[in-house]
């Protein structure tokens, strides 16, 4: 599942693509994904100009210049194809190279815009979704208004963790994938994070020092601005608009190493693979305290 600097990745190329056209028509081929387009409300749009492109969390929101928002998931292997005017066909998103052949089926939605350009919606597994909102209840929407702070705004800091935390009686690593703690991060750059921060992912939050939490902090946010300046991680095929493959998953230390030596030249130890709630967990057991 892209996680929060793959989505940023792929509004950034939208925004460079898409922005201020206007919906001339859209076409479901397939509206059975997570929740069924609506074709009746999504029609809507047509004659809106896309006035904004925004991500919250792993979310994409597209602002039209009435008060409607188009909200929108990638799920597992949802993305975004852009044709341009020549007819030349860009990726925006996650997973694969284009393959007119086996993409075409799994294009559910086609948005035509002005200039003749289109905007396809492709989703193979269907987990993803599309659904149109009004802009003025936002704030209540069922998928939004639990979500924690963004973690490279000022609000994810050591004050807000240090009071979450507060009676909590759980591990560290199910706590920054908790959406309700901080939105966007995934297991992949937990597991980074928490190496750098030389924190084990067992570690009970209640337990953590101040030193701990502050360079948590520190490293989410360094992390996560790395990885989107590199492109995001390619665990399968991520590109953005330029057609560029996400770099950063040459830089993992732990994601995906079981058995591997530490990076870290002093260590020696081998990367360990454990479980947690049902998620990969990778870590230095000399490294993390």
């Amino acid at each position: 599942m892209p996680e929060l600097p793959e989505v940023e990745v792929v509004k950034r190329s939208l925004i460079n693509k898409i922005q201020n056209s206007i919906v001339k028509a859209v076409k479901i081929n397939d509206g059975r994904l997570r929740y069924r387009v609506d074709k009746n409300k999504i029609k809507k749009i047509i004659g809106l100009r896309i006035k904004k492109i925004s991500r919250r969390s792993k979310f994409l929101l597209f602002f039209f210049d009435d008060n409607t928002v188009m909200l929108v998931h990638l799920g597992m292997t949802g993305k975004f194809f852009f044709i341009n005017q020549k007819n030349t066909k860009y990726k925006t998103s996650f997973y694969y190279d284009i393959n007119e052949d086996k993409d075409k089926k799994h294009d559910r939605v086609i948005f035509n815009l002005s200039g003749n350009q289109k905007l396809i919606y492709n989703d193979i597994r269907k987990f993803g979704f599309i659904k149109l909102v009004q802009k003025l209840n936002l704030d209540q929407n069922l998928h939004l208004k639990n979500l924690g702070p963004e973690p490279l705004e000022k609000k994810f800091n050591s004050s807000y963790f240090k009071q979450y935390i507060i009676n909590k009686n759980r591990s560290i690593k199910d706590l920054l994938m908790d959406q309700k703690f901080i939105s966007g991060l995934g297991n992949i750059y937990v597991n980074e994070i928490l190496f750098f921060s030389g924190i084990k992912p067992l570690k009970k939050v209640k337990n953590l020092s101040e030193s701990e939490i502050r360079k948590i902090i520190k490293f989410t946010k360094k992390i996560l601005r790395k990885a989107i300046a590199l492109g995001g991680s390619s665990i399968k095929n991520f590109s953005s608009d330029n057609g560029k493959k996400g770099l950063f998953q040459q830089h993992f230390r732990v994601y995906g190493k079981k058995g591997d030596k530490c990076s870290k030249k002093s260590c020696g130890s081998n990367i360990i693979k454990i479980v947690i709630s049902n998620r990969a967990t990778f870590y230095c057991d000399k490294c993390q305290k």
